[in-house]
């Protein structure tokens, strides 16, 4: 199994929206992505609660079968309609892909 973790860090206002604001449309978003593309076995999204000093702002956390899965999904049209969208209200991101055990 492959997990695909992406963290944000978010601008403060786009196009007359809050951060907040903007971070419940991402929210939105990726939600819908799941019926849309087969090979997204788990999906989670959190935002964070501001215990550090310099946190990213939501963290999403996928699971897939395989690294092909993972590109299926990266390619998919609805995802990259996604991710073109969260690149103009993001400041920062980070991502991890890791192989786990079942």
């Amino acid at each position: 199994m492959l997990t695909h973790i992406v963290m944000w860090k978010f601008l403060d206002e786009v196009d007359g929206h809050t951060k907040r604001e903007n971070m419940a449309i991402v929210r939105q978003k990726l939600e819908d992505l799941r019926p849309q593309v087969p090979q997204i076995l788990h999906m989670e999204l959190h935002e964070d609660i501001g215990a550090d000093r310099n946190p990213f702002d939501m963290v999403l956390i996928t699971r897939f079968d395989d690294a092909q899965s993972l590109q299926a999904y990266q390619t998919h049209p609805a995802h990259k309609a996604v991710s073109a969208f969260v690149s103009t209200v993001r400041s920062d991101r980070a991502v991890v892909d890791y192989i786990t055990e079942g």
